[in-house]
């Protein structure tokens, strides 16, 4: 599937915590822009915290805004983006924030990632939600939510997705 521009997120019926997940995406067919403007995307686990898909192939950006970075939070470890026209992957272990009866964080959330096979994010504690301005915290107590795939006006391409809950 291809994303829409100006159509609005992809997500899922279900409502997912801690899962695992595999994704194969692809940046545009044709390299039009540079920076954020190329191939952006991202996967939204529990519609708040965000792993960036951008094409970071030969494509500067600051370091913790390109592909495979906790987005505004956690550079990856080293880029492992794959050239134009080709299907790249993400591998993810998530687990899902703990909150205390009360409201207030238990513990965070924590991210896996292998980027084509790499390992990027090694179990990294996510500070809070996906926020472009401001610092990130973790905001209201909440339970499960969609996963959902970001519509950020590119025609990011998407396959042989799945996941399962853990």
């Amino acid at each position: 599937m291809e994303v829409a521009p100006g159509s609005g997120n992809i997500q899922t019926k279900m409502k997912f915590g801690d899962c695992q997940l595999h994704l194969e995406f692809s940046a545009p067919d044709v390299v039009e822009s540079q920076g954020q403007g190329r191939g952006n995307s991202g996967v939204f686990f529990q519609n708040r915290y965000e792993l960036q898909i951008l094409d970071s192939y030969n494509n500067r950006t600051y370091r913790n805004g390109q592909a495979g970075s906790v987005y505004k939070d956690h550079a990856p470890l080293v880029n492992a983006m794959k050239g134009p026209l080709e299907w790249n992957t993400y591998d993810v272990i998530y687990r899902a924030p703990r909150f205390k009866a009360d409201g207030s964080l238990d513990s965070p959330a924590t991210i896996t990632v292998l980027h084509n096979g790499v390992l990027i994010q090694n179990n990294v504690t996510i500070n809070g939600l996906t926020l472009y301005i401001g610092l990130h915290h973790y905001g209201e107590a909440h339970g499960d939510d969609v996963i959902s795939l970001q519509d950020h006006g590119n025609k990011t391409q998407f396959r042989n997705i799945w996941i399962r809950k853990l």
